[in-house]
């Protein structure tokens, strides 16, 4: 089995569509004009507009009224696209902050309110975990724990 997608329903396509091409710098496929992808190499960004859960069934799926799921995306330096998304991004959740679990995290809010979490794993032990995982072969090796040690070799 391989996880093909995340879907999202929004009501504004353009808005969510703009934000999240800006965000992670990949282009939308537009397939048609209620629908798109933001394909990356570990899953695809699926993005309807609120006329397609019509195909699903009445109350399938609602616009903007997500309090569940966080959209969480790796990134090679995750104070870096802090500073580049503070002009693009309106609600901010969490400065950039390490986790218990070795991440190094922003928690942001898209246009229909949906939570974003764009990470850097930090510790020598998130490092690992993210870069056995079979779908990374396709991505960059993320740099040691060495890289982002401060004073004494502290991280």
């Amino acid at each position: 089995m391989d996880l093909a997608s995340i879907r999202m329903i929004t009501d504004d396509l353009e808005r969510v569509l703009q934000f999240y091409e800006q965000v992670t710098g990949v282009t939308a496929v537009r397939y048609t004009p209620v629908f798109a992808e933001l394909i990356m190499p570990s899953c695809t960004l699926a993005i309807g507009h609120a006329q397609t859960t019509q195909l699903f069934g009445t109350d399938s799926a609602r616009a903007a009224d997500n309090h569940t799921i966080i959209i969480e995306f790796r990134v090679e330096d995750v104070d870096s696209e802090y500073e580049r998304l503070k002009p693009l991004v309106n609600d901010w959740v969490q400065e950039p902050t390490t986790m218990p679990w070795g991440n190094r995290s922003i928690l942001f809010r898209d246009p229909d309110g949906n939570l974003v979490n764009f990470f850097t794993p930090v510790t020598e032990e998130a490092i690992k975990k993210f870069n056995s995982r079979p779908q990374n072969a396709t991505l960059t090796r993320l740099p040691t724990a060495a890289t982002f040690a401060g004073p004494a070799g502290k991280a």
